[in-house]
């Protein structure tokens, strides 16, 4: 009986390993967030008509974000296109467009204390920004103008589990 316990006890813990939850914000999790996106009709819907067409004639705007505390190698990157009239994000993981044209594109870093208190809704976008909670480079008017959709998108952290880790460089 003793060795079924400590048996069972491995497994269990073997199990939780093996479906632990990705760093908060590293490209795994960027992936969930992506997917996240496209469920929320917040985001997709309410960026999809003025907001998505800002892109320059891309086609695209790029999002990157990242922990503070974790440092700025971490970053990870969200591609938005516009679709059917809807804002759909087509990619989440690693930084594929480092280069940033700030009149479309974001960065945004928080600390992952910040991160967690916008993903619990303790706050929106309007208290972050004006109180540095969140960092934000980007076209700041345009923001504004989709606070509610900004909105959902800094609860995301609170909708995708993420392990407090910092993600690997």
């Amino acid at each position: 009986m003793k060795y079924a316990s400590i048996a069972l006890a491995a497994l269990a813990a073997f199990a939780s390993a093996a479906h632990a939850a990705p760093a908060m914000m590293s490209p795994e999790w960027t992936a969930q967030a992506c997917d996240a996106w496209n469920k929320d009709a917040t985001l997709a819907n309410g960026l999809g008509e003025k907001w998505i067409k800002n892109d320059k004639g891309r086609g695209y705007k790029i999002i990157h974000l990242y922990r503070t505390d974790c440092g700025e190698a971490t970053q990870t990157e969200l591609k938005i296109v516009a679709k059917e009239g809807k804002a759909i994000c087509v990619y989440g993981g690693a930084v594929q467009n480092p280069r940033m044209d700030y009149a479309v594109d974001y960065t945004m870093h928080a600390t992952t204390d910040r991160w967690d208190e916008m993903g619990a809704g303790e706050y929106g976008p309007m208290k972050a920004m004006m109180f540095g909670r969140l960092k934000f480079t980007g076209p700041k008017m345009e923001a504004m103008s989709v606070m509610g959709p900004f909105e959902a998108f800094l609860r995301l952290p609170g909708k995708i589990p993420g392990d407090k880790a910092c993600p690997a460089k």
